[in-house]
């Protein structure tokens, strides 16, 4: 005897999957201008009641720039999501205003790290480069921004830090009250220091970052998750694992995430500076890629552009036995929820 139609439709109700939406594509997101999107960090804009992604644009389909001019002269890109951050559209650049002794003619922006502070305010902290320039060798610095709609920057201060070559700020606050920043000192071997500040205005040096700072690496990222606080550090093999009881004492884990190339669309090799959105009990992973550089084909023998070119991916992070893993071959079913 078959059971009557409207216990089967239950049954397929109880055993459907859990998740409505579609998983997230690979890559999840390209930038339509530049063809260039890194360091991504993503937010939740309280107005527009939808999730924005802040990238750095590097140049990559630009041609005729020689030597790194392609990673310099970038602009922060803005991506936006309406369904959960399943899907991303371009919305053009963060209008971001420096004075000339900061930025210079020609300013080059990197790695945007932006605060939702409880009063309202929005707050950027971004590494400026005073220049477009061929090679490496030349200072940076992280300065302090001001929002009110998350589109619109106004400067308020270059930070005192610990060197004339300073990038990759990440802020986070502290359980005793005001704001921890931790950054990568490249003088010092590219070692990530901390420095720390009452109101995200003025900042006092630390120095280096105990049980983090003695592995070169850069775009720290830290959020708090399962009891623990984490931070993730881009080691240019994977990502470098820590974990924290006091924001101070840092643990690594042995094993480092997305050293082992994916086989999605353009996840083939190493993912590298990430960002971390906490929602609900699930934490999600947003990284990026350099999908010209995997496969056998020599790099003298593939166009520049392809070289160059990056994207961004995401995959949910996992907690089992006090260590972080994820899966970045596995379907990530990404549903963001409001924000605050």
């Amino acid at each position: 005897m078959r059971p009557p139609l409207a216990v089967l439709v239950l049954l397929a109700a109880l055993v459907a999957p859990a998740f409505a939406a579609p998983p997230a594509p690979k890559p999840l997101y390209r930038d339509p201008k530049y063809d260039g999107a890194a360091d991504p960090v993503v937010v939740w804009n309280r107005a527009e009641k939808s999730w924005l992604m802040f990238y750095t644009n590097r140049r990559a389909n630009v041609p005729g720039l020689s030597g790194v001019a392609w990673v310099h002269g970038t602009p922060i890109g803005l991506a936006e999501s309406r369904d959960g951050g399943v899907t991303w559209q371009y919305s053009g650049d963060a209008n971001i205003s420096l004075p000339p002794d900061i930025g210079g003619p020609d300013q080059t922006l990197w790695a945007p790290e932006v605060v939702a502070a409880p009063d309202g305010s929005y707050h950027l902290f971004l590494t400026v480069v005073p220049g477009i320039f061929e090679d490496w060798q030349h200072p940076r610095r992280i300065v302090h921004l001001t929002s009110a709609n998350l589109r619109d920057w106004k400067y308020a201060s270059a930070l005192a830090l610990a060197s004339d070559r300073v990038i990759d700020a990440c802020v986070f606050p502290r359980p005793e009250g005001g704001w921890r920043m931790w950054y990568n000192n490249e003088r010092d071997h590219k070692s990530i220091y901390y420095a720390d500040s009452p109101d995200l205005a003025t900042w006092t040096d630390r120095g280096k970052a105990a049980g983090v700072g003695e592995r070169p690496g850069e775009g720290p990222y830290v959020f708090q998750w399962k009891g623990s606080a984490w931070m993730l550090v881009d080691l240019w093999k994977g990502l470098g694992v820590y974990r924290s009881d006091d924001l101070l004492h840092w643990t690594a884990q042995a094993d480092n995430l997305l050293g082992v190339p994916g086989k999605g669309a353009d996840d083939g090799v190493n993912g590298g500076h990430p960002g971390v959105v906490v929602s609900g009990d699930r934490a999600f992973l947003f990284y990026f890629t350099h999908p010209g550089r995997a496969g056998t084909i020599k790099p003298e023998d593939k166009p520049a552009a392809e070289l160059r070119r990056s994207s961004i991916q995401v995959v949910e992070l996992h907690y089992a036995d006090g260590r972080l893993s994820c899966d970045r071959d596995a379907p990530t079913y990404i549903q963001l929820g409001p924000g605050r």
